[in-house]
């Protein structure tokens, strides 16, 4: 009997932590697109007031602290546009036990992109 328990549990097991996983997965991206508006909010309240977006240094000095469970598992990168207009493109890319999902892209005209991994 106690061996027919120990075959359940270890099915169910095979079947339930996938799914926990993917479901964990999916919380970090959506905290990760949560701190992605954040920057973009930010970006914007500063481009209406000095005409030009921040760098990571002004956005820091602007009081911007990253989400350490967001920096537990994404990356972020924020490069400034060099044309005529400000812009700017902001990358989080997945790092750690998060690396099975894709980066997530958004530029100063509010195009979402991503690239989803293989899992």
């Amino acid at each position: 009997e106690l061996m027919i328990v120990v075959v359940i549990l270890a099915v169910l097991m095979t079947i339930a932590l996938p799914a926990y996983q993917g479901q964990v997965r999916r919380a970090n991206r959506v905290a990760a697109q949560g701190q992605m508006l954040e920057i973009a909010n930010l970006q914007q309240q500063f481009l209406l007031s000095n005409r030009t977006y921040m760098d990571e240094d002004k956005l820091a000095a602007a009081g911007f602290v990253p989400d350490p469970a967001v920096s537990r598992h994404y990356r972020h990168s924020l490069v400034l546009g060099a044309g005529p207009l400000p812009s700017y493109q902001l990358r989080f890319t997945p790092t750690g036990s998060q690396e099975s999902d894709g980066w997530l892209q958004l530029d100063s005209q509010g195009n979402r992109t991503s690239q989803y991994g293989g899992r």
